[in-house]
Formats: C-alpha cells, sequence, structure tokens
C-alpha cells in the first residue's frame, strides 16, 4: 500500500511543541505519520500516542513506525479524545498535535472520492467503515439542507443554484460519481468562476466531506477535553486550512487564555474564570514560501500553539 504524507509546518510544529525525551505525545491526526516520524525521535523515553480513524492510515503508519516500542496506535476520532486516554490509563499528556487537513493520500486515491479531480464514485468517508456517504448526502438531503451545508461549511455563494441543479439531475438519475457532480456544479457557474484556478466544486465539494465526517461538530469540546489533558507547560497545536476550522480554534484558544469574560461594563469580575493556557503563537504561523513553492497544499494551513499553564 502505498500511503504518501507530505506533513506541513515540520520544523514549526516540533519546536513549538516543546518536546523533551519523557513526553507524552498525543498525535490526533495521525495519517501517514509525517509529523509523528520526527517527534518520535525527539521522545525516546516518552510515549507516542497516534489516533485516527482511518484504517489505511493506521496500518502504514504501524508500519512505518514498527521499531518504536514506545508508540501506541488507537483507530478512533481525536474528539473522543478523553475515553481514548481512560482506556489507555493516562490521567495527563505533555503534548498534542491536530492536523485538521485531509491527508493527500486521500485526496490522491481516486476511489476514495474526495477530488474532484479523479473520476469516482461519491464517498469523502474518513472512517471507510461508517454508513453514511456523499452519495447519500448528494441524493437524499432536503433542499434546504444542502443549502445550509454549502452556505455554512463551503461558504458557496452560487449555494441556491448548485442546489437547484443538484435536484434537477437527480429527479433524472441519482448522482453516483464525483465527475458527476463536478459537472452539474460547472453548469451552472458564471465561466469566470469554472474556468478559475482551483475549480468550480472546490468549495461544493470541501462542504459535502465536511458534513460527511462531521468534521466541525464536536471540534470546541474536544479542544476544551484535550486543554483539560496537558500537564502544566504542555502545548497543544493545532494546524487548520479553512476558516471554519481556524475560527472555531481562535475562540477556543482565546476565551481559555482569558482570566476575566465579564460584560466590560461590570465594574468588579463576578465570573471568577481564570485562564487555564497562554499563547505560544500571537499571530497563527503560516507556511514559508519556500514550503508553499514545494508543497501547494500547505499554502491554506495556519497554526496556532498554546501552552498549559
Amino acid at each position: 500500500m502505498e500511503f504518501y504524507h507530505e506533513p506541513i509546518m515540520l520544523k514549526e510544529i516540533t519546536e513549538g511543541l516543546n518536546l523533551t525525551p519523557s513526553a507524552v505525545f498525543v498525535d490526533c491526526t495521525l495519517g501517514g505519520g509525517g509529523h509523528s516520524s520526527e517527534i518520535i525521535k525527539k521522545i525516546p523515553q516518552g510515549k507516542l500516542i497516534g489516533i485516527d480513524k482511518d484504517s489505511e492510515a493506521l496500518a502504514y503508519s504501524k508500519k512505518r513506525l514498527k521499531d518504536y516500542k514506545n508508540a501506541v496506535f488507537v483507530k478512533s476520532d481525536f474528539k473522543n479524545f478523553n475515553k481514548i486516554l481512560e482506556n489507555l490509563k493516562i490521567d495527563k499528556v505533555d503534548a498534542v498535535l491536530i492536523d485538521l487537513g485531509v491527508s493527500s493520500h486521500q485526496i490522491d486515491t481516486a476511489e476514495r472520492g474526495f477530488s474532484f479531480r479523479f473520476n469516482a464514485r461519491l464517498d469523502m468517508r474518513m472512517d471507510t467503515t461508517q454508513e453514511k456517504t456523499a452519495f447519500d448526502v448528494v441524493n437524499f438531503y432536503t433542499k434546504e439542507q444542502l443549502t445550509k451545508i454549502l452556505y455554512d461549511y463551503g461558504e458557496e455563494r452560487f449555494a441556491p443554484q448548485i442546489v437547484n441543479n443538484i435536484l434537477k439531475h437527480r429527479k433524472i438519475k441519482l448522482i453516483e460519481t464525483t465527475k458527476e457532480l463536478n459537472d452539474i456544479i460547472e453548469e451552472c457557474l458564471p465561466k469566470k468562476i469554472v474556468f478559475k484556478s482551483g475549480g468550480a466544486g472546490k468549495k461544493t465539494f470541501q462542504a459535502i466531506r465536511i458534513e460527511v465526517n462531521d468534521e466541525l461538530k464536536g471540534l470546541e469540546t474536544a479542544l476544551n477535553d484535550i486543554i483539560a489533558r496537558l500537564n502544566v507547560g504542555g502545548r497543544l497545536a493545532v494546524l487548520s486550512f479553512h476558516s471554519l476550522e481556524d475560527r472555531i480554534v481562535k475562540n477556543v484558544f482565546k476565551l481559555n487564555s482569558t482570566n476575566c469574560i465579564c460584560p466590560p461594563q461590570t465594574p468588579i469580575c463576578i465570573c471568577g474564570h481564570k485562564a487555564s493556557i497562554k499563547p505560544i503563537t500571537k499571530k497563527p504561523l503560516i507556511a514559508s514560501i519556500s514550503e508553499q513553492n514545494k508543497n501547494p497544499r500547505s499554502t491554506s494551513a495556519k497554526l496556532r500553539i498554546v501552552e498549559k499553564i
């Protein structure tokens, strides 16, 4: 099985996590092990916990990291963070990484149905054992549901036109492939959008993928759970790739790094809220120009790091 993964901002993440040789590190989105294969070298007396809901990713990373006896692999969604640590009988950890991007392998494996660049059955499941697929969303969601998804998850201003065209086509026959869906999107949009760099279907495919995998649901809770499980001095690094994810991460980090959250007009603090983290990156880091040139998928990445206090 060929499973490649180009780790984004590897140096910035490895240095930003401030790892010690005995650190307990959790890679919440292990993927092909691009980040973890370097991080594990820095924690020879520590432990690496690799989490992923993609069975192919876990199988590949187990093989890639087979020489390291301090690695543990868990097939799950990182949003089950508390339960995962409880099952491993681990109370606190020292470093956590969440890479919210879709792996290169998932995008470039045509039969996974993530990309409009390849013609394949509509799928888009990160966990191939789950039931709901992109085929189900496209063919059986109501007009209102589809429109909301495209607006909320794709920020697609042409959502009504695209949804109306989907409904028109699926009355004739079910929409089965990525090419069929992309053609439906393109035929109802202005030509200047169709031929724009990145592809006319990019926002719609993103929106459907987020819906299929529940990518945003529970993210806020998971971030708070992870912060609560960090040792003092422990760090959490999050890589996000679109504004929806980054907004959630930014807001959670801001709230948890603020002492008082009373309304500004309140003369004396009555909320009792105390900051539990401090930002290590005042603003999100972005990939260097050289990395962006080498790996175009790093262009939209934003890295935020916080430390438990």
